[in-house]
Order: C-alpha cells, then sequence, then structure tokens
C-alpha cells in the first residue's frame, strides 16, 4: 500500500452542520485520538462543547466507532473514494451529572401526593 493511501482526509460534522477539517489522518490514528482533535479544535462560540473525549461519539457510514479503533479498520469498502474526503458525524454527549440531575428533577416533577381529610 503506498502512503497516499496509508492517508485519509477526514472532516467532522457537527449537529448544526457546521464543518471540523478537512484534515489529513493516517489510517493508523484511533478513534481516540480523533476525538482528542476534535476537542483541540473545537468552535469555542459554540455551547454545550464537549469536555472530555468520552462526551464525544463519532458515527461513520452508521456505525459508532469505538475509541481502541483505527482508522483503518473503521473505513467502509462503500463510502471510500480514493482522493475523496470522508465526513464522520459528531455527537456530543451531556455529562452523567447534567442528565441524573434532570431525571431527578423530572421525578420531583411528576409527584403526585394524595391527601385524606
Amino acid at each position: 500500500m503506498s502512503a497516499a493511501q496509508d492517508q485519509l482526509e477526514i472532516k467532522f460534522r457537527l449537529i448544526d452542520g457546521t464543518d471540523i477539517g478537512p484534515k489529513s489522518f493516517s489510517a493508523a490514528t484511533s478513534v481516540a485520538t480523533l476525538k482528542e482533535n476534535i476537542l483541540a479544535q473545537w468552535p469555542k462560540e459554540k455551547d454545550n462543547g464537549p469536555r472530555t473525549v468520552k462526551d464525544v461519539k463519532l458515527i461513520s457510514a452508521g456505525r459508532i466507532l469505538e475509541n481502541n479503533r483505527t482508522v483503518g479498520d473503521c473505513r467502509s469498502p462503500l463510502c471510500d473514494i480514493p482522493g475523496g474526503v470522508t465526513t464522520m458525524h459528531v455527537v456530543v454527549q451531556p455529562p452523567a451529572q447534567e442528565k441524573e440531575k434532570k431525571a431527578s428533577d423530572d421525578l420531583k416533577q411528576n409527584k403526585c401526593l394524595c391527601v385524606i381529610l
């Protein structure tokens, strides 16, 4: 395999339709490294940005990519066009504390009380 084939041009599509990249990555680059790159390049003006790598999910060809896999492992033969740019979708998960707080707030609001006089 030539060095040009080992490099992939990847852009990251955010939920609002804006992009980060494209940038060239080696096929041996891990998904965790891609997520670190997204954190470093995240637009500062956007609200609710990810705080850690665990807050980011990458989706490529309809599959959620695992942190321990490499870009080469995640390549889809149907979507891999030589010289083309691969688009990966970025989903940001809210931190667990906010989820738990929201769930406890919902429980408080849905509480039913009965009073017998």
